[in-house]
């Protein structure tokens, strides 16, 4: 019976793709716009697009279509209109540029929205101005690669996100350059999905935003200059891998914030002039090996909230503070990892530092309690206070040390 299914539904897509047809529009074609075009087309066929600016209200794709555009043809939203709606499955959109959706606080708006889809591919497109760049809802396994979207807005309220996905599965949001947005990303009940070689610079907000998405992995994008780097959420299972986080600076910044989140990992990345390099609350059961914090203000702040963090592996280059914490109870663990402040001998020459090192100062703790003591850095009494503390531990938690510290920095 399987078999038999099977083979009815190969012969019924080899008999859609004998009977595809291709329909070319444009200025110089018999079908001057898009919309005419569509009407005209059924499952499997292919619409081509030429250059030209196409002021079209709104193009509702229903059916399983090819559109592709030559020399990025533009469809202007003239700041009123959602520019396509994708509503059928297995639809591919390459090629257009997409300017001036509709802008509202009650409609959302976007460049390109899919409807409740499953297999549909996004790519090589150019977004300018659009309130939402590509949203996709209550998707499934769709593709959005090699896209371009840029905003100029400078409102939050203003701007929706670059790529906004929600209640979403399998997705696949590969090597865009996302800029000027709300946030560059933004996930929202998403599982199961990869955020691979993207670049999100320059967003309002976050260039990546996670709230209640399991089971994600998002791996060598570079989130850089945001308003705040990238939040994961009230999430659990996500996998961090080869990340650049990277000059994200401002009053309560950071590379990267984690609230809430469980049993993840976070390997390989690069956290890099940010005013924190990681944020995080109530995380639980999260590894981070072989990342590299290197001229951030702190390179990671971790709350008493969170326990069985373990930290091996890692490099900690020129930060201001290493780390700092809230409280004097400490659940995780830090192991071999190299400290450039440490200040220990290594007689044995295993290459591993003969006493413990503990990466929070007394005077980070009295920073984390009163900030306007910030202004005392660099100070003699703050060096004092520092080198005493190490001499006669008070402030800072016994237990948050590094038992095993390198004496020289991984290569990663």
């Amino acid at each position: 019976m399987k078999k038999a299914s099977w083979i009815l539904c190969c012969g019924i897509l080899y008999s859609t793709t004998l009977n595809a047809k291709t329909i070319k529009v444009g200025p110089h074609q018999e079908i001057a716009d898009i919309t005419t075009g569509l009407q005209k087309l059924s499952n499997g066929d292919t619409l081509i697009a030429e250059g030209g600016t196409y002021h079209e209200k709104n193009l509702v794709v229903d059916k399983s279509i090819v559109l592709i555009g030559i020399n990025h043809p533009v469809l202007d939203g003239e700041n009123k209109y959602e520019n396509i709606s994708v509503k059928a499955d297995w639809v591919t959109v390459d090629g257009f540029t997409i300017n001036n959706s509709g802008i509202s606080s009650t409609v959302d708006y976007a460049g390109l929205k899919i409807y409740n889809r499953h297999n549909v591919t996004i790519r090589n497109n150019i977004f300018n101005d659009c309130f939402f760049g590509i949203y996709s809802q209550n998707c499934t396994n769709c593709t959005i690669k090699n896209n371009q979207l840029s905003a100029h807005q400078v409102q939050e309220q203003r701007s929706g996100n670059g790529i906004h996905c929600w209640k979403c599965d399998t997705m696949q949001i590969i090597g865009n350059t996302i800029s000027g947005h709300r946030d560059g990303i933004y996930f929202e009940f998403v599982t199961h999905s990869i955020i691979w070689r993207n670049l999100s610079n320059g967003n309002l907000r976050y260039g990546l935003h996670f709230m209640f998405s399991s089971h994600d992995t998002y791996a060598a994008n570079i989130f850089e200059n945001n308003g705040a780097g990238v939040s994961v959420m009230f999430s659990n299972h996500v996998h961090m891998f080869h990340n650049s986080f990277r000059e994200n600076w401002g009053d309560g910044s950071y590379g990267l914030l984690l609230k809430e989140i469980s049993d993840s990992y976070i390997d390989g990345n690069i956290f890099e002039r940010n005013t924190s390099g990681i944020f995080m609350e109530g995380g639980s059961r999260i590894e981070m090996y072989k990342n590299t914090f290197r001229g951030n203000g702190w390179a990671l702040k971790i709350q008493a909230s969170c326990m069985d963090i373990k930290l091996k592996n890692n490099n900690f280059l020129g930060n201001t503070f290493d780390v700092g914490t809230n409280g004097s109870l400490v659940l995780n663990t830090f192991d071999y990892n190299y400290w450039d402040k440490y200040e220990g001998y290594d007689l044995n020459k295993d290459k591993i530092g003969d006493v413990p090192y503990r990466p929070v100062s007394m005077y980070s703790m009295i920073v984390e309690k009163n900030p306007p003591a910030m202004m005392l850095f660099h100070s003699l009494i703050t060096t004092l206070l520092d080198k005493s503390e190490k001499v006669i531990p008070s402030l800072t938690p016994e237990n948050l040390k590094d038992n095993h510290p390198l004496m020289k920095p991984l290569q990663l």
